[in-house]
């Protein structure tokens, strides 16, 4: 176990970063090689965790009621660490909750521990129950942990995992592969019927149906429970017994549980131990008969719970209502009037009877143009759209809709970047009798846009493309993933509703009748965390479904989840606008606190002297400064974002005219700040993760005083545009800098001093004459002996000595010395050309590929070192540290 514990100011995340560096190959990444659990903390935030190569954003915080100790702690810091390194805990943490997925090591949340230890119970007295952890909690991990607990413990144990859908069929034998287990997946109800016959292999998975595919279709098989069980007891063969302890998980145990093909699996596996999973919570309806089936809960892990946690992320909701009248009430009926002549009075009533039905069902051409224009003016507004990161779902009522919408989408510049993917199949089976010479039928353009798109899509004749819909559908959902800017839009029906996770997917447009678990799963499609700039999923309900449109105050689980106990889907949804304008009040509030001691006027120099520290700071000063700039990074880029959320709809929001107006300033105005305090302090290339690609929304909203091109640096920092443009490059800082010469002093002389700070393990002799020589410039600059002209002309001289030390006092060196390396041997090792030539020599012929960070093979040239120096009052532990320190080595 590795744990970063900073100083209570500093933040736990800094500790995280800390912990993340130093496993890169340049510093100590073979320390962490055995590492199980990496971890980060202070008194004041508790302990984040993680394992090796755990991203930022993954780490978490433990969460349990009450302390092992005989004392309670005092504080968080304490009480994580009892809680979660008490030595039972952190043993079994390490033998029964780490796996490589796929590669990735990972371990479990509190709620998978929690989840699994109440199974346990549950097992160990033979009972049955239901495990409900929200969608994108790791539900899947979770059956994986508990699976291989079950086999490690109990003998002659088996595990049968049943889902509903192929697409869960699929998912659950990639989670066991890419933990390295090896799952069989059934091909159908015999071949099901023959394992469970048979004494392995221990881990299987099939789909529920196959339980009834030897009566399926059959006259009255469906009509009653006893019957559809006897029938399916003379399907089994006659020596048919399952062996082993089973155990049987039911994956979305919510849809499979009132089938009767449940009752049927639990006939045919009668000493089988059942334990549903789900993700959504259950029916009020369906409550008692679940309970009946499974047994109670055994743990839940509510949604609320996993967003206030970090697991998933919040849901903004937001109604767009887009009507659709009927034009002229009389050309419709002039036209039933004409079509209809022939037809009888009760046929002509049929035909009113489904016009009113398609009225009121199905979406008109001109209220789908409308939607896709709608969610186009999204794609070149909405950052996480706009830049290509972030991508979309929209959900249409029906197949041919959703052709429709593709038809549009592409002829507005997005063919190629969206996909239809559903169950149809564009078979010329499905058009057989639809030609009627009256128009093309709903089925005929379903066929001609399918086969169109898979053409264009495989650059193959439509004949050949048709055979090949499960590879598309493969494929678009990976480029979805993995690859947004160029899959931006998957228009679906009533696949990918669940069981689909792409972590880019970030808005979900729905023109469909949901409600209840088909809603909650959908809904749930764009709640997955991916990256510092995705802080919400957004739903667009272009069909009312809350009714919110009708409300003043919008419960949201009055109407679509009215099927839900209210407890178990709170905090569920929650209005776009009015939580958008409660982050933006947030972050602007938290801007202004941090900047409030900002002394009067607060010109850019008084931000300057407040979040840089003066050359010659100590080390505690340096670091509370660091901690200060991080936390205005981090506050401003919260704020651009909260922003650029509601930047074209801040009346809307509520915010008066020149409320907006003042936002507008207030926010370029941080903007600024955060940009000069970067060149300032010199952190401007270090710090650019702290900034998303937000500057597009910006332009297009912040109307204020035209924005400062702050001169070059999304290429080249202060040192290298003085360096390559003089002193002329400073023309272009911001105002304050050039008008206050001292502020711009500090500025460049920060810059150099960090670069020695930086650079000094590579040549520490040479650097600290260049530190010497920038105390000297300082001293002069402030005692007034020299111009400020010849100030910056001596400032870029030593710039350039400091950046590029190959181009500096080559004269200096003896002619055998000619590489930075040996320049840095010669320099620390008493300036003895035969030695360094011997050490130079003994390093390039004994290293050996990819030797930094590999302690056998720097043992190796750590030997060839002190071979070559015997004799010499020198250190080889001192050398090689110096020798680790020149790329030209590496």
């Amino acid at each position: 176990m590795k744990i970063r514990i900073p100083h209570s100011t500093v933040s736990v995340a800094e500790g995280i970063r800390q912990n993340l560096d130093n496993q890169q190959q340049d510093f100590i990444r073979n320390f962490f090689t055995t590492m199980q659990l990496v971890m980060a903390g202070n008194d004041t935030q508790g302990v984040r965790y993680g394992t090796i190569e755990t991203p930022e954003k993954y780490y978490l915080e433990w969460k349990e009621t009450g302390s092992p100790l005989a004392v309670e702690p005092t504080n968080k810091l304490d009480l994580h660490l009892s809680q979660l390194c008490s030595k039972a805990r952190f043993l079994e943490i390490i033998h029964d909750f780490i796996v490589f997925d796929a590669g990735v090591k990972k371990t479990c949340r509190h709620n998978q521990y929690f989840g699994i230890q109440a199974a346990k119970a549950y097992i160990q007295r033979r009972e049955g129950g239901i495990i409900w952890h929200t969608q994108g909690s790791g539900k899947s991990l979770t059956m994986v942990w508990l699976a291989k607990w079950i086999r490690e413990n109990v003998q002659d144990s088996r595990v049968l995992i049943i889902t509903d859908r192929t697409e869960l069929d699929e998912q659950i034998e990639k989670v066991f592969g890419g933990v390295e287990e090896t799952i069989l997946r059934t091909k159908n109800g015999a071949d099901l019927v023959t394992v469970l016959n048979q004494a392995a292999p221990w881990l299987i998975c099939s789909l529920i149906h196959k339980f009834g595919r030897h009566i399926e279709g059959k006259e009255g098989a469906r009509t009653g429970d006893d019957d559809f069980i006897a029938e399916m007891r003379r399907s089994l063969p006659s020596d048919f017994y399952p062996k082993g302890k089973l155990f049987v998980f039911v994956d979305e145990c919510h849809r499979t549980q009132s089938d009767k093909l449940h009752g049927a699996m639990k006939s045919i596996l009668p000493e089988a131990l059942f334990i549903g999973f789900t993700g959504t919570p259950l029916m009020k309806r369906d409550k008692k008969k679940s309970v009946e089936v499974f047994g109670p809960y055994i743990h839940t892990y509510k949604f609320d719970e996993a967003v206030s946690d970090g697991v998933v992320l919040d849901l903004r909701y937001e109604a767009r209502d887009i009507d659709q009248k009927v034009k002229s009430q009389k050309k419709v009926d002039e036209w039933f009037e004409t079509k209809t002549k022939a037809l009888s009075r009760l046929a002509r009533q049929q035909l009113k009877e489904k016009w009113a039905s398609m009225q009121k069902l199905l979406s008109s051409r001109s209220r789908l143009e409308q939607i896709v224009g709608d969610i186009l003016l999204d794609f070149d507004q909405k950052p996480r759209l706009a830049d290509g990161r972030g991508n979309a779902m929209l959900v249409c009522a029906s197949v041919y809709q959703a052709c429709k919408c593709y038809e549009m989408f592409s002829s507005h510049g997005f063919g190629g970047k969206c996909a239809i993917v559903t169950s149809y199949q564009p078979n010329a089976s499905v058009i057989k009798g639809e030609e009627t010479g009256a128009g093309q039928t709903e089925a005929l353009a379903k066929y001609k846009v399918y086969r169109k798109m898979l053409a264009e899509y495989f650059d193959k004749s439509e004949k050949d493309a048709a055979t090949l819909v499960e590879k598309f559908e493969k494929e678009v959902k990976q480029r979805f993933i993995k690859e947004p800017g160029q899959m931006r839009l998957l228009i679906v029906v009533d696949k990918l509703l669940t069981g689909f996770d792409a972590p880019s997917a970030t808005y979900l447009y729905i023109d469909k009748k949901m409600a209840d678990h088909n809603l909650f799963q959908a809904i749930c499609r764009v709640n997955r965390l991916d990256g510092e700039d995705k802080e919400y999923g957004y739903i667009v309900d272009y069909k009312d479904l809350f009714r919110s449109l009708e409300k003043t105050v919008k419960d949201y689980t009055a109407e679509a989840f009215d099927g839900y106990d209210k407890e178990d889907v709170a905090g569920l949804l929650k209005d776009r606008l009015t939580q958008g304008r409660q982050d933006l009040d947030n972050a602007l509030e938290a801007v202004r606190a941090l900047c409030e001691p900002v002394k009067a006027p607060r010109a850019e120099a008084d931000y300057q002297h407040y979040f840089c520290c003066e050359v010659g700071a100590d080390e505690g000063e340096l670091i509370e400064k660091e901690a200060l700039r991080l936390t205005l990074y981090q506050c401003v880029a919260k704020l651009i974002r909260a922003f650029t959320s509601l930047a074209s709809e801040l009346e809307e929001a509520g915010y008066s005219a020149s409320q907006a107006n003042g936002i507008r300033s207030e926010v370029d105005h941080y903007v600024k700040v955060r940009d000069l305090i970067k060149i300032a302090s010199g952190d401007l290339v270090e710090m650019k993760q702290f900034e998303p690609a937000m500057r597009q929304m910006l332009d297009l909203y912040v109307d204020a005083d035209p924005s400062e091109t702050l001169m070059d640096f999304e290429e080249l920092g202060l040192l290298e545009l003085i360096i390559e443009r003089g002193t002329e490059a400073l023309d272009g800082a911001p105002e304050g800098l050039r008008k206050d010469k001292g502020a711009m002093a500090e500025a460049i002389e920060n810059n150099v001093r960090r670069t020695i700070v930086d650079e000094n393990p590579v040549n520490p002799k040479y650097y600290e004459k260049m530190s010497v020589l920038l105390d000297e410039l300082i001293a002069l600059r402030r005692q007034q002996a020299i111009s400020y002209q010849e100030y910056l002309e001596q400032v870029r001289e030593l710039a350039i000595k400091v950046k590029h030390p190959a181009s500096a006092g080559g004269s200096a060196y003896p002619t055998s010395v000619d590489t930075l390396a040996k320049r840095s041997l010669y320099d620390n090792l008493g300036q003895d050309e035969v030695l360094v030539a011997k050490i130079d020599a003994a390093v390039r012929h004994t290293k050996k590929a990819d030797w930094y960070g590999d302690r056998l093979k720097e043992k190796e040239i750590a030997y060839a070192i002190a071979e070559e120096t015997k004799g010499y009052d020198v250190s080889v532990g001192d050398v090689m540290e110096l020798v680790k320190a020149q790329q030209e080595y590496h």
